[in-house]
């Protein structure tokens, strides 16, 4: 299969030895071409037939290879163009990392719109992640996360005052933890949780998502390696564009 524009067609092959079904051999191919970045977001397909005569596979079965990943919202079928890819979901492990890391790692080109950057009170919740007091001026930094030019996630952080300076233009050219190394910051650990719920009306906006839609949902209360707390986050992402992935371990 050969997208437009590209010069040589994906190496893609088959093993009809394997208990895998053919048509989820293909498409794991496919969804790794994808997530690798070897098929773009706007590619276009090759033809359907012409794959399944270099594959020696029948026709519906490379439809349903495709029509998996439609189903997963990495292409999309359109009247008189052809199946194009749309984009890749994120996958990001559940390790302290950021998310601009983990994107740009991906080859997903990531841009950071600085929506605020600002001193507030405190919350109660705020505080007591942060360990002050409930009312005490705290550092809100608010950003809009975007992989190939889509919205992929809200990022909500307080951090305690004057921990580092925080320019605007510093926060939409890197991540947080960048910056945070970069001021001699070390991170150590971190206590995570991770949820869903409905966007509301401001989420959805920022996100183009319909008000209700889908959100995964984080809050991250990060410590420096002296134990103190230097950031609480509590973000909002894309349900179909993001996911995290957890490797779990039988405890002997």
């Amino acid at each position: 299969m050969t997208a437009q524009g590209a010069d040589q067609p994906l190496p893609l092959s088959v093993d009809r030895t394997s208990p895998v079904p053919l048509y989820f051999q293909l498409a794991q191919q496919l969804e790794a071409a994808v997530e690798q970045g070897r098929l773009a977001p706007g590619a276009l397909l090759g033809n359907e037939i012409d794959l399944a005569a270099r594959l020696g596979l029948s026709r519906p079965t490379v439809r349903q290879a495709i029509q998996s990943l439609v189903d997963k919202g990495l292409m999309v079928r359109r009247r008189g163009v052809g199946t194009q890819v749309v984009h890749s979901r994120v996958r990001r492990p559940l390790e302290l990392s950021s998310l601009y890391d983990d994107l740009e790692a991906a080859g997903q080109r990531p841009a950071t719109s600085v929506l605020r950057n600002t001193v507030e009170p405190a919350t109660a919740e705020v505080a007591a992640a942060l360990g002050v007091a409930e009312g005490s001026e705290v550092h809100l930094v608010e950003r809009l996360r975007s992989a190939h030019g889509e919205p992929v996630a809200l990022l909500r952080n307080h951090l305690p005052p004057g921990l580092l300076p925080l320019l605007t233009e510093e926060l939409e050219a890197t991540g947080l933890y960048r910056l945070m190394r970069a001021s001699g910051i070390t991170l150590h650990s971190a206590r995570q949780s991770v949820g869903a719920r409905a966007a509301d009306d401001r989420e959805a906006r920022a996100l183009q998502e319909p008000v209700g839609a889908p959100l995964l949902t984080m809050e991250r209360t990060t410590y420096d390696d002296t134990g103190r707390v230097v950031e609480f986050g509590s973000h909002v992402y894309r349900a179909e564009r993001y996911a995290f992935e957890f490797q779990l371990l039988v405890r002997s």
